[in-house]
């Protein structure tokens, strides 16, 4: 029941800006911290944002600090990663996922959801 659609992905040169999208069904929202990881081609899936239910906290993987933000809009249940100055090395699948509270932000294993994943391209 639960489904977790991610949208936004594309193709954007170095240097812009993408914002993904993600909307929740199935589930309470509002109770769970919400997260976006990526996939690149030949890497392991790697954290890059996390939002806490309230979205009163926020964290970011080293690589996208100052770069991503990470919100959401618990009435509307979609959380969002707004992708500024964007690197090539950006390119990935991300994806986003649902986690109850008080796990170990970075870890997989601590989301309960996924959704499917959008591509974003980033092109030099």
């Amino acid at each position: 029941q639960v489904q977790l659609v991610e949208s936004g992905g594309g193709l954007v040169q170095a240097g812009g800006s993408l914002s993904l999208s993600c909307a929740a069904s199935g589930l309470t929202f509002s109770r769970y911290a919400m997260g976006w990881f990526r996939q690149a081609p030949g890497k392991e899936r790697e954290f890059v944002a996390r939002i806490s239910w309230s979205g009163a906290n926020t964290y970011y993987g080293d690589s996208v600090k100052g770069r991503f933000t990470i919100s959401r809009d618990n009435a509307k249940n979609t959380v969002t990663l707004q992708m500024n100055s964007l690197k090539p090395e950006d390119t990935a699948v991300y994806y986003c996922a649902a986690g109850s509270p008080g796990r170990s932000i970075p870890s997989l294993r601590s989301y309960d959801y996924w959704g499917q994943g959008t591509q974003v391209t980033v092109s030099s």
